[in-house]
């Protein structure tokens, strides 16, 4: 009796078997077929290259095409501008109320941006945290941690501004109304232009409320309680002479309304 069940056990798993070995024949052709499309797949997308290092080849390319852009438009703006100009002074003889709107526009073009400012004011530097010899980071510290990023640079100039500053510029970049300050990784984009820390931040107006508004700005707390912590670079100068260039971009704004 006991002899068999261990034959009919015995038949059992050798069915059982002989069916797993069937089903992963079976199953053997449709894996490779599936493993050919992959790799066919993946070699027609990289086409032989890095697919990491073509979107960075790809991304530095288009960077580099806008600022030839943006660097041949600026060029264009400003000598439309001139004809502009040209014209306006030609009908302001003739026409006395095309002049009083050029005189009252002339007086607005220094708070706009539009000319170059010079006085008293501050020198503010903000930078990275220096490397190590070993390459090791502070002790507590992430990566993100011993970069300046766009909030640190952006709580910076709202406190300026916030101070009633006549005037501000990064990396002789004047900033207007429309002004937008990114950063893109550890580069700063301003205007279609790219820059690398150490920042530099330049604002005309009066020095003691600057240095009392970034003290009491809660933004630049927090970015000096990183500077403290991790070695990054805050400084700030005074400086009897600052010289802030025009806005040298095109002003992006479609359509004004007037104060009431």
């Amino acid at each position: 009796m006991i002899a068999d069940r261990l034959r009919g056990a015995l038949r059992l798993s050798r069915g059982r078997l002989r069916g797993r070995r069937a089903a992963w024949a079976a199953l053997v052709p449709v894996v490779a077929l599936a493993a050919g499309l992959l790799f066919a797949t993946s070699g027609q997308t990289a086409r032989g290259t890095d697919l990491r290092g073509g979107e960075v080849i790809e991304l530095s390319g288009l960077i580099s095409q806008r600022r030839a852009a943006l660097t041949q438009q600026s060029a264009e703006a400003q000598e439309l501008q001139a004809q502009i100009s040209r014209v306006t002074d030609q009908v302001a003889t003739q026409d006395g109320a095309v002049d009083a709107v050029r005189i009252e526009a002339e007086g607005l073009t220094l708070s706009a941006g539009m000319v170059p400012l010079s006085g008293a004011g501050v020198r503010i530097t903000l930078d990275d945290a220096p490397r190590r010899p070993d390459g090791s980071l502070p002790r507590g510290a992430r990566p993100d941690d011993v970069v300046i990023h766009q909030s640190d640079v952006q709580a910076v100039v709202n406190a300026l501004w916030a101070a009633g500053a006549d005037g501000v510029a990064i990396m002789d970049q004047r900033l207007i109304s429309t002004s937008a300050v990114v950063c893109v990784g550890p580069v700063l984009l301003l205007e279609g232009r790219t820059y690398s820390p150490p920042f530099r931040i330049d604002a005309i107006g009066d020095v003691e409320a600057f240095e009392e508004q970034l003290s009491a700005s809660p933004q630049v707390a927090v970015f000096r309680e990183a500077v403290a912590a991790f070695g990054l670079t805050f400084s700030v100068r005074r400086a009897e002479s600052v010289e802030l260039p025009a806005h040298s971009g095109i002003p992006d704004m479609q359509h004004a309304t007037p104060v009431r």
